[in-house]
């Protein structure tokens, strides 16, 4: 199981583009999708399906916004952007997830506590 790439639970992918928006300003959906990837050490692979799929949800939501504009290569390409909306949404999943990830810290801590006594 080393090499199997992670499978995102429900809601991680909106929050990793939330989060990559946030950070790195407005850009296109394949570039969201590489730097996910990139920052994840290639331990989340994304196709287009699945990252188009996302951004359709968060745009439904309110969470982004897009607009049309030129890639770097000159190519006609959708921009997207995180909003005010989205701004607070990603502070609330963020909280969440870190107190999520705090909790599952000390459950799996159990065992290495056990496994010493």
């Amino acid at each position: 199981m080393g090499d199997a790439k992670l499978d995102l639970l429900q809601g991680t992918l909106d929050l990793m583009v939330l989060q990559t928006l946030a950070a790195m300003g407005e850009m296109h959906g394949y570039g969201i999708a590489r730097r996910i990837e990139q920052v994840s050490g290639d331990e989340v692979l994304l196709n287009q399906g699945t990252i188009y799929a996302a951004l359709v949800r968060l745009q439904q939501k309110g969470w982004i916004e897009a607009e049309w504009g030129a890639s770097e290569n000159n190519r006609r390409a959708k921009f997207y952007s995180i909003t005010k909306r989205g701004t607070k949404q990603l502070a609330d999943d963020t909280e969440y997830w870190r107190r999520l990830a705090s909790v599952m810290g000390r459950v799996l801590a159990m065992g290495e506590e056990g496994a010493r006594q």
